[in-house]
């Protein structure tokens, strides 16, 4: 294990973080393989558990700094259109048009169905609300993420499409699990195993669009 001397001006938690960056087998992985960030393989490992990019030809990436949700999509499909947005910079991929602006902008949802130009297969939600430390507040900040992702994904996708999202441990709350139940076929909870331990992400997967559009 490599450790990291604490540097004079540096705090503790930044060596940790440091540390066990250095010590992550995805973090090296992923250098390897040339994605730009860990997160690529919790995609692949969804991908392979339910099949979320199985004939996909259109994909909508909300959070997609640093793209490495993207990067996944277009190595395992390489014909398929994505559109992502994120308030943070993303340098360019190829075949992936990138908005860069807040999704909870009124005018993102617009913004992104006009550069969709069609219906999506697939709307995937690595978005993460800024943490407080109040697991109640911070729970609902995740949660309301979810829905606007959710209220977006019934406006574009197609019958039979799919919507994943980044949610805290316990998953999705009753009121939540209800309406997507209500919209998709089958709901699953999962952690795929490049979630950290540590970490308190989960994310629900809702497979089986119905149409409904309400």
């Amino acid at each position: 294990m490599k450790r990291i001397k604490t540097a004079r001006g540096r705090k503790i938690s930044s060596t940790r973080w440091l540390e066990r960056q250095l010590n992550d087998p995805y973090v090296q992985r992923a250098k390897a393989e040339n994605y730009r960030s860990r997160a690529a393989y919790k995609l692949l490992e969804l991908d392979e558990r339910f099949g979320l990019l199985k004939g996909v030809k259109t994909v909508v990436d909300l959070g997609i700094a640093p793209g490495g949700w993207s990067q996944v999509v277009r190595r395992r499909v390489p014909q398929s259109k994505v559109v992502g947005i994120d308030l943070l910079p993303t340098d360019p991929i190829e075949g992936v048009c990138i908005l860069h602006m807040n999704f909870m902008d009124d005018d993102a949802p617009e913004r992104l169905e006009q550069a969709l130009d069609g219906p999506a297969d697939l709307v995937l939600s690595d978005m993460a609300a800024n943490t407080v430390g109040h697991p109640q507040t911070d729970h609902l900040r995740t949660m309301a993420l979810v829905e606007a992702g959710l209220e977006f994904a019934c406006q574009v996708l197609r019958p039979g499409g799919a919507y994943v999202a980044k949610v805290l441990a316990g998953g999705a709350d009753h009121d939540l699990v209800a309406e997507l139940k209500r919209k998709f076929t089958t709901i699953k909870h999962a952690k795929p195993p490049a979630s950290r331990k540590g970490s308190s992400e989960w994310y629900v997967v809702a497979q089986g669009f119905k149409g409904v559009r309400d």
